[in-house]
């Protein structure tokens, strides 16, 4: 079975520098509000009317936009969805997969304390819907 990688925000900018294409699993509203540079927006949830709901496409769209051994580095608002993308593609038969751990907000240790994710260490930020990365276009591209 495949590793996923738990890394920090600065190891996951040395993944992208290093050609891992980094994928955003939050809805689309949040990916909107602020996301990394160059990030793919391929929700895991999206917000329903009771709440946050299972994408139904998520799998679909992640197998037909790369391969098994793509180098994918998953990210979302604190790391649970991330951490749940992640496993559920290396069911799949990913094998190249690295998780920002504390996300785009930030988490919280083993031991209570803040972990600042992406959005808080003063590095590069992106708002709205780019051409290529917003969601309707990868899953557009993926599906036809």
């Amino acid at each position: 079975m495949a590793d996923i990688k738990g890394v920090s925000p600065e190891e996951a900018v040395k993944l992208m520098e290093d050609g891992w294409q980094y994928v955003d699993v939050r809805s689309v509203p949040e990916f909107e509000a602020g996301h990394v540079p160059g990030s793919l927006n391929v929700p895991l949830l999206n917000m329903g009317p009771g709440g946050m709901q299972p994408n139904p496409d998520f799998m679909a769209v992640m197998q037909a936009s790369f391969d098994t051994g793509a180098k994918l580095l998953l990210g979302c608002r604190s790391g649970g969805r991330s951490r749940r993308a992640a496993e559920m593609l290396v069911g799949v038969g990913f094998t190249e997969l690295a998780d920002l751990l504390p996300g785009w907000e930030g988490s919280k240790d083993a031991f209570g304390r803040s972990v600042p994710g992406w959005s808080k260490k003063d590095l590069p930020v992106e708002t709205g819907n780019p051409p290529g990365l917003c969601y309707d276009d990868v899953k557009n591209r993926a599906l036809g």
